[in-house]
């Protein structure tokens, strides 16, 4: 990596100030925030709403047809005069299923809406979430980064990033590790950021990584 005239070679990770050799978008202080910071030149919110509405979706098709069989059974196999009390007792057993299912998924919701942005980008480099029901988040400058690519779990897409030092993620602590390990897991890093949960839509997010990464690492 080369740097400019008068500035030593600077560190992957622990360092407090990263110096982009290609000029442009100023680096942080500190690689870790609580948040992503909003004034970036390319900053990714999650869609709450199309994910709530795609757990809504799921949620519906797994259980309207459950309870739908368990009234045609009741209104088949039952005498007319127990008929109806019955009939309200599965309806309301599976309108406290749906409360039941709904509250977690509500909560969840909120957790990763509540944490800001997942991703933003500029000439220095990138900012992505490192817990995904929490905000906190670490800063990479583009030479850190060994590559980024596209992972589908499911009905989730990710962009992933991986650094080339790992170690750069040991000051983020334990609860951050245990959260991330069902990335780390699926994606095979815990850098990711949702692509078809998010404002924007997929193309652009790629576009925008490719120009702000300048070649600087593949992307794949």
């Amino acid at each position: 990596m080369t740097t400019p005239t008068g500035h030593p070679p600077q560190p992957f990770y622990g360092g407090p100030q990263f110096h982009h050799p290609h000029g442009g978008y100023p680096a942080p202080s500190t690689p870790v925030a609580k948040r992503i910071p909003e004034n970036e030149p390319f900053v990714v919110r999650p869609n709450v709403a199309k994910r709530g509405l795609l757990a809504a979706g799921v949620v519906l098709v797994v259980v309207l047809p459950v309870a739908f069989l368990a009234v045609l059974g009741i209104v088949s196999s039952m005498e007319p005069e127990v008929r109806s009390g019955a009939i309200i007792s599965v309806v309301g057993f599976f309108v406290c299923l749906m409360i039941m299912i709904a509250l977690p998924l509500g909560i969840q919701l909120w957790l990763i809406g509540s944490g800001g942005p997942v991703l933003a980008l500029s000439p220095a480099g990138l900012w992505i979430r490192t817990r995904p029901t929490r905000g906190q988040a670490i800063w990479m400058p583009w030479e850190a980064v060994a590559r980024i690519s596209r992972r589908r779990w499911s009905l989730e897409k990710m962009v992933v990033v991986t650094p080339h030092d790992p170690r750069m993620l040991q000051q983020l602590g334990a609860f951050t590790r245990l959260d991330s390990a069902p990335l780390n897991i699926f994606y095979g890093s815990g850098l990711a950021a949702t692509l078809n949960f998010a404002d924007r839509p997929e193309a652009e997010i790629m576009g925008a990584i490719a120009h702000y990464s300048a070649g600087r690492c593949p992307i794949i």
